[in-house]
């Protein structure tokens, strides 16, 4: 019996226990939860019983906002009260959502006891030794004698606790948001498998497939190991399937069938469209409209002023000589001009003071401006999500200006904070007969970042969600809208995205219709016809496609001088369509609509677009269109060089004190430079990049990855791409021994030669980050080359030989330095980070090491990088 074969078999007896099993839905009083369930909630604890019963693992991976959360406690509920099973019970889920599970099974289920452990290292300690004296009056062996039945904890708790939570044989384990475990190379994923006791387990994940195969295989592995085998015979088996080129239609197509009969057995899907269509699920109606707004005269300054700038580029582009990193920046910029022009530095007037130029900089800004003051009027609630933490800044600046009561929650937003903001967002419901006033204690304006605000929060105080800026992957958007299209949600929700027209937001708003099949061949609504698509490796092509498309925006027009502000009579036209479009589809089915609030020689210009497939996916990517584009634009560029608008700082002439300052130390360094040449000496310093990157819009590549195994050799983890090796050092310029110290020294001498020459020429400071390519043969005999490696060594301690502990503690500041130019070069080099665990060994205080932590994340996403963080593994205690 093959792979496949094994597969069948597998999900043919539990199909077959399915089917001998009782089929009645299970009895809600046996359920021993208060909530009133909906007839897919009762289906959704059945089947969960049902696969419970046969012993099978299972995903629950319900669409979001369709209450996978009240379904996994209920369950916990039943085989506490009616099945009398003692637990213990583990739910495991991400800090952001542990308030909402433990609201929601003390509302609902008052028989299960949960406890909490989340919180400081002290607060859990203390957790810890009241749980041992709790069990030492008791049996041990008696599981009732745990003062619990269910257990709510963190991904991170159970890493910085795995020795202590390992320890209990977990009956069952509820895994919430699992598609954290989509890289069984993840330390989660291994500790979970290798260390923990719990044979029963569900996950629960409103996405099980994003990307590609390899990521469901890794939940349906982790679900029943014995039955899926290895992720090699996984893809083997469907290679047709997961292959966006299908050379052969007819195979892909039997394969997809094989695997949607498989999968069927060991995950539950559902979608809230499916459930409406069946009469099963009733949910307000869904609205969708996308505004196109226009670039006023500020912003069309600096847009050309970038695409000046990028000429190169655009011209590289056409004969294919283009570089990825460097398209992706431009559209970056591109995206920020878009966006508002205060975004880059020194834009804004100086001295800065609040004003209507805030507003009257920007499109988007003036189009969201006459909304809100609608929305506001007619008592709604608002939900406005943007990428870049800059740009929040600015919208908190507009709602201080307009006097908006608001909430704010991005990434920087400590827990308790962020859960007291959805407390108060979430303490008042919509009012349809009253007014908002300014003094009322409920926020009008949820502000939140799409990435920190994206996942498992429930805002269904809200009614109106709004996109100032979208994601590069629209499955990011879809996920917060449904923080408020839910159960639970009772009035009309109307969804906004301000588009910015005839730019590369609309080109990647264009496209981004085509990733919202992704997965769907799958786990989608049985069509099996639709045309999948993997994102991994598309980025380079979305990219090069975005760029064809900067045709639609006229050069000649770009460059028109003439004042074209948006009239407030158009302004308020347009909000009183947006009104009247969701006045009368109230009542209707979800709908979609597409509004151009301005176009200069005519009306209001309103289009309906019904349906998911009414937006065309792209527009003709025709290069000899975008070549006569270029064209135009050089021509323009050449006839308007005095309107050029410099980028950058605004800086008032410095005094002729500081010009003397400086003159002085540029000379200095001069003659230090001509010193260091004469002796044979080369810096290999990194110099600090030229200008801060701003959140990257598109870049969802970026992130951090804790695996396994020694960073001074990547190539196990990243084999095929260019690696640094990031390592901390002192001030002292003597090489140490042991550790990471030998281990780069046996890597290439050239690592302590470096450092220690740097020291001998006085170029070792604080905060400094020298760059060291290694040019050993690392192929170990083999005739392919490998991928280039460099190692970063980051000067973050200092070293006084006079004090009791010559060796400082590494500078937190001095660190971030370090972290933004290896950042910077690793994507200039198109590499991937490779570090120990820094700041967490010798028992150091922890709290250290969430401070790395939240930096290593930040510079991964601000330059679109894989940073890889390693542990050793460590034997097992006996």
């Amino acid at each position: 019996m093959n792979y496949e074969q094994r597969l069948i078999a597998a999900a043919k007896l539990v199909y077959a226990g399915d089917s001998d099993a009782d089929d009645s839905p299970v009895n809600s009083v046996d359920l021993g939860v208060k909530a009133t369930l909906k007839p897919h909630q009762i289906e959704g604890v059945s089947w969960l019983v049902r696969r419970y019963l046969l012993g099978v693992n299972v995903i629950l991976g319900d669409e979001m906002g369709l209450g996978k959360t009240l379904q996994a406690i209920s369950l916990l509920s039943y085989l506490k009260v009616y099945l009398k099973t003692p637990g213990p019970f583990l739910v495991l889920c991400p800090l952001s959502v542990t308030d909402g599970w433990m609201s929601e099974m003390a509302n609902f289920a008052p028989r299960l006891r949960v406890l909490s452990y989340t919180g400081e290292k002290e607060h859990r300690r203390n957790l810890r030794r009241k749980m041992y004296e709790h069990v030492n009056k008791k049996a041990f062996s008696d599981a009732k004698s745990l003062p619990f039945d269910v257990l709510l904890t963190t991904y991170d708790i159970v890493l910085l606790d795995e020795d202590f939570l390992s320890q209990v044989p977990w009956h069952y384990a509820i895994i919430d948001e699992a598609q954290r475990l989509k890289n069984p190379s993840s330390v989660l994923y291994n500790v979970l498998k290798e260390r923990f006791v719990m044979p029963r387990k569900l996950l629960m994940t409103g996405t099980p497939i994003q990307n590609n195969l390899s990521e469901l295989w890794a939940l349906l592995h982790i679900c029943m190991p014995s039955v899926f085998g290895t992720l090699e015979q996984f893809l083997s088996a469907f290679k047709e399937a997961g292959d966006p080129s299908r050379p052969d239609a007819d195979k892909a197509k039997e394969q997809l069938k094989i695997l949607k009969y498989v999968i069927g057995a060991f995950m539950l899907r559902r979608t809230k469209s499916q459930l409406i269509e069946l009469g099963t699920l009733v949910l307000p109606p869904l609205t969708e409209i996308t505004v196109m707004a226009p670039l006023v005269a500020l912003q069309k300054k600096v847009y050309m002023s970038i695409l000046r700038k990028e000429l190169t580029q655009l011209l590289a582009l056409a004969s294919g000589a283009s570089n990825t990193r460097s398209l992706q920046n431009m559209v970056i910029q591109l995206r920020k001009a878009c966006s508002h022009p205060y975004l880059f530095a020194g834009i804004e007037p100086e001295p800065y003071e609040e004003g209507e130029h805030l507003v009257q900089a920007s499109g988007k800004l003036l189009i969201l401006d006459h909304l809100l003051q609608k929305f506001h009027a007619h008592g709604h609630r608002v939900l406005l999500f943007a990428q870049m933490t800059q740009t929040l800044d600015i919208l908190q600046d507009y709602l201080e200006l307009r006097k908006y009561s608001y909430e704010r929650l991005d990434g920087s937003i400590r827990a308790e904070e962020r859960f007291a903001a959805i407390r108060s967002f979430s303490h008042r419901s919509v009012n349809k007969r009253l007014k908002f006033e300014a003094e009322q204690n409920a926020a009008f304006v949820f502000l939140i970042s799409t990435r920190a605000g994206g996942v498992g929060l429930n805002l269904v105080a809200a009614d109106t969600v709004i996109f100032y800026e979208q994601d590069w992957n629209p499955q990011v958007d879809k996920q917060a809208l449904q923080r408020a299209h839910r159960i639970g949600q009772t009035n009309h929700v109307l969804s906004i995205n301000l588009v910015t027209e005839k730019t590369v937001e609309e080109v990647i708003m264009r496209r981004a219709q085509r990733k919202l099949q992704l997965s769907y061949n799958i786990v989608g609504d049985d069509v099996l016809e639709q045309e999948g698509k993997e994102m991994a490796g598309a980025e380079a092509g979305d990219l090069r496609s975005v760029i064809l498309g900067l045709h639609m925006l006229d050069p000649a027009e770009v460059t028109n001088e003439e004042p074209d502000q948006l009239d407030n009579t158009e302004l308020h036209a347009m909000a009183e369509t947006i009104i009247a479009i969701r006045s009368e589809e109230r009542s209707a089915r979800d709908g979609k609509f597409e509004v151009k609030p301005v176009n200069l020689l005519s009306e209001l210009n309103v289009v309906t677009k019904k349906g998911p497939d009414s937006i065309k996916l792209d527009h003709v990517l025709d290069e000899a269109s975008y070549l006569e584009w270029v064209e135009k634009f050089k021509e323009a560029a050449q006839t308007n060089h005095n309107t050029n608008f410099e980028l950058g700082n605004r800086r008032s002439l410095p005094e002729e004190k500081h010009v003397k300052a400086e003159a002085a130390k540029k000379k200095a360094e001069e003659e230090k430079l001509s010193k260091w040449e004469a002796l044979g000496y080369h810096s290999l310093l990194v110099k600090d990049p030229v200008s801060a990157p701003d959140t990257d819009i598109s870049s969802d590549s970026g992130a951090v990855h804790f695996v396994y195994g020694d960073c001074t050799h990547p190539s196990k983890v990243s084999p095929s791409e260019p690696t640094i090796i990031f390592s901390c050092v002192d001030t002292s310029g003597n090489w140490g021994h042991g550790g990471m110290f030998d281990a780069l020294a046996r890597l290439s001498t050239s690592v302590p030669a470096a450092y220690e020459r740097a020291s001998e020429f006085g170029d070792l400071h604080l905060g400094d980050l020298h760059l060291i390519e290694i040019t050993e043969d690392l192929a170990n005999g083999s005739d392919s080359p490998h991928a280039p490696q460099w190692v970063a060594l980051a000067v973050v301690q200092s070293y006084n030989p006079r004090r009791k502990v010559p060796r400082g503690s590494i500078s937190i500041p001095d660190l971030e330095r370090c972290l933004s130019k290896a950042s910077y070069s690793a994507s200039q080099k198109s590499a991937s980070i490779h570090m120990p665990r820094i700041g967490y060994q010798d028992g150091s205080d922890r709290s250290e090491w969430y401070t790395i932590e939240r930096l290593l994340r930040k510079y991964a996403a601000l330059h679109g990088i894989n940073v890889f963080v390693y542990y050793f593994r460590r034997a097992t205690q006996s």
